[in-house]
């Protein structure tokens, strides 16, 4: 065995021996149980105080509904475009409906993307 092969493998051998010990060991921690019972208690009550605002539905709300009216733009004029292009070009009609599909496709996720964003903050 070659004096490479011989270093490669104990470095190998050193490295696995540095990754089990540093895998396995299990570093002792301190905990205050009573700060983080404090601090678990307080982020509750700002969540239930959250959940209770009535101007979170609206912006939910406001928010969602800008979403889709943005979106309802946007494939109108995708759709408005692909006939005008479609009349002037009615060869390419196939081309120009599968473009016009894929974006269509492609802000329809990113409105759904923004709807899930309004409910859930």
């Amino acid at each position: 065995m070659s004096n490479w092969n011989k270093f490669g493998a104990m470095t190998f051998l050193a490295g696995m021996l540095l990754f089990s010990v540093a895998a396995f060991a299990q570093p002792t921690i301190v905990v205050d149980r009573t700060a983080l019972e404090e601090d678990v208690l307080a982020q509750q009550v700002e969540l239930r105080q959250a959940e209770n605002d009535p101007f979170a539905s609206i912006g939910k709300a406001i928010g969602a509904g800008l979403a889709i009216i943005g979106a309802g733009f946007g494939i109108g004029r995708i759709g408005s475009s692909a006939v005008e292009a479609m009349a002037r070009q009615p060869e390419m009609a196939g081309n120009i409906q599968t473009g016009m599909i894929i974006a269509a496709a492609l802000i329809e996720g990113a409105t759904f993307f923004a709807l899930i964003v309004c409910i859930i903050v």
